[in-house]
């Protein structure tokens, strides 16, 4: 598999541009956009940065699928430079100063190569919303949260940072109450949050994903540590829970409650049609605020559930009678 070499007119204009300083608190929203730690701007460098950073957007992707051992996987990342559509170096203002390199590739690129490696098509995660407290009790910035957002990046997720005025009751939040995970969707766009503690060389961590919460510890002799264990527990965590590949269609009937408006069906129905795994919707019944769908799949309806809560729309619902996976939608 041969990929083209970048331009070097655009090398030169990336270099050039790229080592104006970036706005404050600037973050990457595309799922093709990544920020890589480098020692220097030197050209050994950027080219290491290109292959770390399509190993990271590959993963993404693919919806957390390991294509590493993939033919043609090294070949791939080695000639990452020939999709990247355009970078940026951002200086600290140290003295040395240290360098992160942000790197965007081109999309359509980047889907031909995924297939192009035959890996089974997946829709894109939503980022995993870091809602970390220190000791003192203030939420820690991106900034402060750089080891954590890397070993979230690394496990193939983004990660997206709260604003500590608009956030809902954390303690509502961690027990997974369904009006602060609306407000959650509202604010940020996603239904995956790592809330986390740090007090001196431990810290609590609930992640939050499909409406259910999961809690842990973790020790370490400084936060750097506590921040790269959490997290790839918590990506090791959603990828059990997302990252399903099916084997063949699986037909069944999926119940949702909470439809307050035709308005509030018409989302649904666009949330479903909008997620690649969802074959075909039919809707066989309804009562009071709930629905019956009859929901064709590419993975068990189980998996398709985890992953729409994952979008934040939508929650783990209670069982209901002839469905086999239930749903609440969320306003």
């Amino acid at each position: 598999m041969r990929l083209p070499r970048l331009p070097i007119a655009l090398l030169l204009f990336g270099l050039v541009l790229g080592l104006a300083p970036m706005a404050h608190g600037q973050t990457t929203n595309s799922p093709y956009t990544v920020v890589v730690p480098v020692t220097d701007t030197s050209a050994a460098q950027r080219s290491q940065a290109f292959e770390s950073a399509l190993g990271q957007v590959l993963v993404r992707v693919s919806g957390g699928q390991d294509l590493s051992s993939k033919p043609g996987y090294p070949e791939a990342v080695q000639n990452a430079a020939g999709i990247v559509k355009q970078f940026r170096y951002q200086a600290d203002g140290g003295n040395p100063p240290t360098f992160t390199l942000t790197v965007s590739f081109d999309q359509g690129a980047v889907q031909r190569l995924v297939t192009q490696l035959g890996a089974t098509a997946a829709g894109v995660k939503p980022p995993l919303l870091l809602v970390v407290k220190a000791a003192d009790g203030h939420v820690l910035t991106q900034e402060e949260l750089g080891r954590l957002t890397s070993a979230v990046n690394k496990g193939g997720y983004q990660a997206s940072y709260a604003d500590p005025s608009q956030l809902p009751d954390l303690g509502k939040l961690a027990d997974a109450d369904p009006a602060a995970l609306s407000a959650i969707s509202r604010l940020y766009h996603t239904g995956l949050v790592l809330l986390g503690n740090v007090h001196g060389n431990s810290a609590d961590w609930t992640l939050i994903s499909g409406g259910q919460s999961q809690h842990w510890n973790t020790q370490g002799t400084d936060p750097n540590t506590l921040f790269a264990e959490a997290g790839q527990s918590a990506t090791s965590r959603l990828g059990q829970a997302l990252n399903v590949i099916a084997t063949g269609d699986v037909t069944g009937n999926v119940w949702v409650s909470g439809l307050h408006s035709a308005m509030d069906y018409a989302n649904l129905l666009a949330t479903l049609r909008a997620d690649p795994s969802v074959r075909n919707v039919a809707t066989t019944g309804a009562q009071d605020d709930g629905v019956m769908l009859s929901v064709k799949a590419g993975m068990p309806l189980d998996n398709l559930v985890a992953n729409l809560a994952a979008g934040g729309r939508v929650m783990e619902g209670q069982a209901h009678d002839g469905a086999d996976a239930t749903l609440r939608w969320l306003h």
